[in-house]
């Protein structure tokens, strides 16, 4: 069950990013920080790029084992499927919200808006799979599933569309991105360098 002790680290990283921007988006309306916009921009590129497009397929792979194997939870797999394909629209509403920001420092309450909407549909998406979702995959699937789930998180492909072309590192990213954000939540090392 290697897959389930990825799923959490992975939620862990979402959650610390999602964590960082509401942290720097209060400093900045508060006066205490500057906006350094390369790095909302690379948050939001992580945030697209890293659980939108490759740990959602990952846990796709996860949930159509468990639907092979029971109707139980079968509202809130829909539920969470639904909420995967909207991922392009989400991540579009952050980028225009920046986008705004960007153009028009008066745009500060538009971007934090979007980004808290954005914020508190991933800690619901997360509390869903982590409550509801992964308790039954634990109860339903057997040895041969947990290798073949397992195998595909270890080996972080893309289940639905294959190998990538360009694979990123994002470890490396997860890391820039630390390095950049203010104390308390990150290094403080200076604006994003990419």
């Amino acid at each position: 069950m290697e897959a389930l002790r990825i799923i959490s680290d992975e939620h862990q990283s979402l959650a610390a990013i999602l964590h960082a921007v509401r942290f720097m988006l209060k400093e900045v309306a508060a006066g205490r920080l500057q906006p350094d916009m390369k790095l909302f921009e690379a948050m939001i590129h992580y945030l697209d790029a890293y659980p939108e497009k490759r740990h959602h397929p990952k846990e796709d792979f996860l949930f159509e084992r468990l639907k092979a194997r029971t109707a139980d939870g079968a509202e809130a797999l829909v539920k969470v499927e639904r909420q995967h394909l909207g991922a392009v629209a989400r991540i579009k509403a952050l980028e225009d919200a920046l986008q705004a920001y960007a153009a028009d420092r008066g745009q500060l309450g538009e971007f934090s808006r979007a980004f808290d909407n954005y914020a508190e549909f991933y800690r619901n998406h997360m509390m869903l799979e982590e409550v509801e979702i992964i308790p039954l995959a634990r109860q339903y699937l057997n040895e041969q599933d947990w290798a073949d789930v397992d195998r595909v998180f270890a080996s972080d492909a893309d289940p639905m569309s294959g190998t990538r072309e360009k694979p990123e590192d994002f470890a490396a990213v997860f890391s820039k991105l630390v390095a950049a954000a203010p104390a308390p939540i990150g290094f403080g090392a200076g604006p994003y360098k990419g």
